[in-house]
């Protein structure tokens, strides 16, 4: 079930603000709006749209038998570059970052943000269909640079279809299966990287792969092996 509002100023934010009120609102249904005025991004940021664009957001009714209802953000990741790679002409540029970005050709295409009401989860998911935001720190893409932009409307029938394949996915074949498939659709271990973490510090090592639980392992100068739970990841140029 798919709703669709011309404006609104944030998809998740009136998902929350509905179960919050005690509406009862079934997993699978979305929420997808031609425009926010107010779209947010992780970390407090504000999502950028463009017209065209895609920005829905869908409940997740978590259980105590689910996995972790963070690992959501992969299962988001997996769904919507599942659901972009067949308009692609090729699929090399495609990458999953960690822990909730897309890449097309090394810049921003989807972002993906989690919020928790009660006992469920809201998962919003933006991707430049039409076009791109300018970001200050950061190069962007959207699809419409390596074709037609895809139709939103249609798009947003198939992404619906494959997130509630990868959520079944996720409740029958578990986290580690899951994390697997993650780790296949994104940048390769050794891969150069930076993380940003919440207190302003910067650390530099490359890729060594998820830990059991999904956090980022960095391996840094010398061999050591830091596990990153939280923070921004850039890709760095090999040297």
């Amino acid at each position: 079930m798919i709703e669709t509002v011309p404006e609104t100023t944030s998809t998740n934010s009136d998902l929350v603000a509905r179960l919050a009120g005690g509406e009862r609102v079934p997993e699978g249904s979305w929420l997808v709006a031609d425009r926010q005025s107010a779209g947010k991004g992780r970390q407090g940021r504000r999502w950028l749209d463009a017209p065209g664009n895609f920005m829905g957001s869908t409940v997740v009714r978590v259980s105590a038998h689910d996995p972790a209802p963070a690992s959501l953000s992969f299962v988001a990741a997996l769904a919507t570059f599942e659901t972009v790679l067949p308009g692609l002409g090729s699929p090399y540029g495609l990458q999953l970052k960690w822990p909730n970005d897309l890449l097309l050709n090394g810049a921003k295409l989807a972002g993906i943000l989690l919020e928790r009401s009660g006992d469920s989860a809201v998962v919003g998911i933006g991707v430049n269909l039409a076009g791109a935001p300018v970001l200050e720190n950061r190069l962007a893409r959207h699809l419409a640079e390596t074709g037609p932009a895809p139709d939103r409307d249609a798009f947003a029938r198939a992404l619906a279809t494959n997130f509630a394949h990868e959520v079944a996915r996720w409740r029958s074949a578990g986290l580690e299966a899951l994390l697997a498939r993650w780790q296949a659709a994104a940048h390769p271990v050794g891969t150069p990287l930076s993380v940003h973490e919440a207190d302003g510090s910067r650390i530099s090592g490359r890729f060594d792969g998820l830990g059991p639980d999904g956090a980022l392992r960095l391996m840094l100068t010398g061999g050591a092996v830091r596990t990153v739970h939280a923070g921004d990841v850039s890709l760095e140029e090999a040297k």
